[in-house]
This record gives structure tokens, sequence and C-alpha cells, in this order.
């Protein structure tokens, strides 16, 4: 008799779609169960899409990079132009499918950043302890002392408007939450037995903190990352809206609510509501991701899925 063909290896954002099979309890199984969940991982997927495919999905691909039409200008919602157009002619639709790009790239560029540098200074801080632990902790706290929003603009004012340098500017205002964050993780890490046995044996400190600390640590830095591509979105909207965000004529939404702004009592509300609205919409999908998996991740709320 045959031996039966083993069952190829399906990843995690596969199964999470439902194209492959998944192991009733596993996380991604809770996750599937909650509509929630699914709708907002929906939401996000369309808006990647959109990023992507921005070129292709509106005819008017150069307005959406910048391109004016004069003539087109201030047009109500139509069948051309089924967002209108903005002040100087540019289909609203486009904008908002490349200002998408910007969106996405500030989110992850800022959570990757601030993950990257923060769970490095935790996990060092919280590793060797002692001094070193006192003066990385104390350079943490004199950053968690700025309100993160009024950090963000005193470091963007400084760097100049830009998009790697609101990118920056956030992800400067953020790297102590996750350091706070990793270093209570690896202060119980640090305790463990398999932790003893590798330093037992002799292997430096880089490898265990590499191998055997951060890996196990980062778990609940995934779940606040999540949540926080949300954040990022609106804090750099919030950036762009006052003169701080990318220049024009790269497509942003914080700068297409700031050139809209002034139109909305004169009528041209399209303008801002629609930027607007996608700014609320995939930040809400973002933070609807990151409690779902918040709770999945969590044993004891899993009951409840």
């Amino acid at each position: 008799m045959a031996a039966p063909t083993p069952t190829p290896p399906t990843s995690p954002a596969r199964r999470l779609l439902g194209l492959g099979p998944v192991t009733p309890g596993s996380a991604v199984w809770y996750y599937r169960r909650n509509w929630l969940g699914m709708v907002a991982a929906c939401i996000v997927g369309a808006f990647v899409i959109a990023a992507i495919f921005a070129p292709w999905l509106t005819p008017y691909a150069e307005q959406g990079r910048g391109v004016p039409d004069l003539p087109q200008r201030l047009k109500g919602p139509n069948g051309s132009h089924w967002m209108g157009t903005d002040e100087l002619g540019r289909d609203v639709l486009a904008r908002v499918l490349f200002g998408a790009r910007t969106a996405l790239l500030v989110a992850i560029g800022v959570v990757v950043l601030a993950v990257v540098v923060g769970v490095l200074v935790g996990a060092i801080a919280g590793y060797f302890g002692g001094w070193v632990d006192e003066i990385l902790m104390r350079i943490t706290d004199t950053f968690l002392a700025f309100p993160p929003l009024l950090l963000a603009v005193i470091v963007a004012a400084a760097l100049g408007a830009s998009l790697q340098n609101t990118i920056v500017a956030i992800a400067v205002s953020w790297w102590p939450w996750y350091a706070r964050q990793i270093r209570a993780q690896v202060l119980s890490l640090r305790e463990r037995s398999y932790v003893k046995a590798v330093q037992a044996i002799g292997v430096p400190s880089h490898k265990i903190i590499r191998q055997h600390i951060i890996p196990n640590a980062m778990a609940p830095v995934w779940v606040q990352a999540t949540a926080d591509l949300g954040a990022s979105i609106l804090t750099a909207a919030g950036l762009s809206f006052v003169g701080l965000g990318p220049r024009p004529p790269t497509p942003d939404w914080g700068v297409m609510i700031a050139d809209g702004r002034q139109f909305v009592l004169s009528g041209q509300w399209w303008i801002a509501v629609f930027a607007g609205a996608a700014i609320t919409i995939l930040a809400l999908a973002f933070n609807l991701c990151g409690d779902v998996i918040r709770d999945v991740a969590d044993p004891k709320t899993r009951g409840d899925q």
C-alpha cells in the first residue's frame, strides 16, 4: 500500500485567507472565527491592492502623481471623476489611490524603525541590567517625558518636511514604548532555565540575545505594532496637515485635507472628505486587526471568540 502523500506546508497568510488547511485551535483558526477581524483584514488588503495597482485602477494616473489639469478644477463627483477634482483639476480618486502608497509606506516605515530601535535598546537593557539598564532606561524616560505628537512635530520641524523625515520623526517618538515593553519581557526570560543553560556553555551574550531572548519576547510587540500601524497613519496625516509632511506634489491624504479645507464652506467638500474617509477607514481597520490579534494571542480570551 502506497504511503500517503504529505501535505505541503501552508503559510500563515494563506491560512488566514482561507487558502489552506487550518489546525483547529490555532491562532489563525480563532482569528478566522472573528468576523470583525476578517472584515478589517479584508479592508487592509483592499488598500494594499489599491496602493500596488494604483496606476492601473484609474485612467488619471499622471494626475494621481501630481500633474495638474486646470480646465477641470473643482469639478464635483460625476461619471468621469467619481470623487470629483481638486483645486488643480486632478482626479481626487487617483490622488486617494496614490495616497494609499504614501500612507502605507509611512505606517510600515515608522513601525519597523520604532520596533528595531526599541527592541534593541530594551533587550540590551533587560539582559545586562545594572548600569547598562540604568543608562538606557534614563534615556528612554527622557523621550517619554515629551508627548509623542509634540516630539514628532519638533523633530519634523528640525529635520524639514519630507516623507523620510516624517517617518523618522514619528519613529523617534514611538521607540521608547517598544523598549519598555521588550525590557519587561527580557527581565523574565533571562531567568529561564534554557537561557541559564546556554550561558553555562559559554555562548556569547549577543547570540543569546539574538537567538534565544528576542524571538521569545516578540509576541506582545507584534500585537502592539499592528495597532500602531493605524496610529502612525493618523499621526502622519496630522504632520502633513500642518505642513510638516511630504511636500507637494507627493500624493498624501493629510495634504489633501489641508488643501481642501478652504473649499469646504464654499461647497467643494469632496477634496477633504474623501481623503479624510480613507484615513479613518484604514486606521480603524488596523486598530481592529490589532485588537483581534491581541485577543487571539491571549489564551484566556480565546473561548469568547
